[in-house]
C-alpha cells in the first residue's frame, strides 16, 4: 500500500481530476490508478483505524495498522479491493491499494462587511460530480477556478457559516486567489467539517450553498442531517451541469 500524491501542497490542494466518476461499489473501476471511493479516515475508541465509506458503512483496511495522516481525521480518495473477513451490511474488510488525503478544513464565521477583505471574493464554479457531496458530517466539494501555475500564489478557500436569521443552514463558499486570476481553468478538491451548523435533531434539512461563479451568484441545495446515520449518502438537488445553473 502506498499514498499517491495527486495533489500539490499549499493553502489549497489542486488536482487534475482526470479520474473517472466511480461509484463506491462500481466493479467497473478496475484501473487501480483511479479512486473508487471517497472516505473519512477515522479511529475507533480503541484507536483502531477505519474508513467511513458513507453515513453507515465502515471499511476496515486489513493492510494498514495506522493512518498515514497521523491522528488527523481527514477526507480522502482511496482505491481498495474487497478482502476476506467481516462483510455485513455495515462493515467490510478491504485491502487498500492507495489512499490520498483531501484538504480538510473547519468552517469559519461570517464576518459580514469584512468577508471580502478576510476571505476574498474571487469566482469559482462548483462541479456537479460524485465527489461533490454531503455525508458523514462533511461537505466535500469539487470546484473549478483559474490558476496561473505560480506555486507562490496560494489560493485560500473557506466555507462560511451564514448569518441568515431565517435559515441557519445557509452557507457560503469563498475563494481568495491571492491575485492569481489569469491562466487555465483547474479543478480542486476540498472538504469542510460541518460541526459548526446547528444540530438538525434527526431531521433532514436543506443545506443551501451560495458562491460567486464566473457568471454571477449561484446557489445549490443538498440534503443534510446531523446526529444520526442516514441510510444513504446525501446528493445534490440539481442534476444538470452546475455551470448552467442560474
Amino acid at each position: 500500500m502506498k499514498t499517491f500524491n495527486y495533489l500539490m501542497a499549499g493553502g489549497l490542494f489542486f488536482i487534475c481530476l482526470a479520474f473517472q466518476s466511480c461509484l463506491d461499489d462500481d466493479d467497473s473501476c478496475v484501473d487501480k490508478s483511479y479512486p473508487n471511493a471517497l472516505v473519512t479516515v477515522k479511529q475507533d475508541n480503541d484507536k483502531s483505524l477505519f474508513l467511513q465509506l458513507d453515513d453507515k458503512t465502515k471499511l476496515f483496511p486489513v493492510n494498514m495498522k495506522s493512518s498515514p495522516f497521523g491522528n488527523k481525521e481527514v477526507r480522502a480518495l482511496v482505491n481498495f479491493d474487497e478482502a476476506t473477513g467481516s462483510k455485513d451490511q455495515y462493515n467490510r474488510n478491504v485491502y487498500v491499494n492507495w489512499i490520498d488525503s483531501i484538504r480538510t478544513k473547519k468552517m469559519v464565521p461570517d464576518l459580514g462587511s469584512q468577508d471580502d477583505a478576510i476571505y476574498g471574493n474571487d469566482p469559482v464554479e462548483i462541479v456537479n460530480d460524485w465527489v461533490t457531496i454531503v455525508e458523514d458530517g462533511y461537505f466535500t466539494l469539487r470546484f473549478r477556478t483559474v490558476w496561473g501555475g505560480d506555486r507562490t500564489k496560494i489560493h485560500y478557500v473557506n466555507l462560511l457559516a451564514g448569518q441568515n436569521p431565517n435559515d441557519p443552514y445557509e452557507i457560503e463558499f469563498r475563494q481568495n486567489a491571492s491575485g492569481d486570476v489569469y491562466g487555465a481553468m483547474v479543478d480542486a478538491l476540498v472538504a469542510f467539517k460541518l460541526d459548526k451548523l446547528p444540530d438538525t435533531k434527526g431531521k433532514t434539512v436543506k443545506l443551501k450553498l451560495k458562491w460567486k461563479s464566473f457568471t454571477g451568484d449561484k446557489t445549490a441545495e443538498f440534503d443534510y442531517c446531523s446526529g444520526v446515520l442516514l441510510p444513504t449518502k446525501s446528493t445534490p438537488s440539481y442534476v444538470k451541469n452546475v455551470m448552467n445553473i442560474k
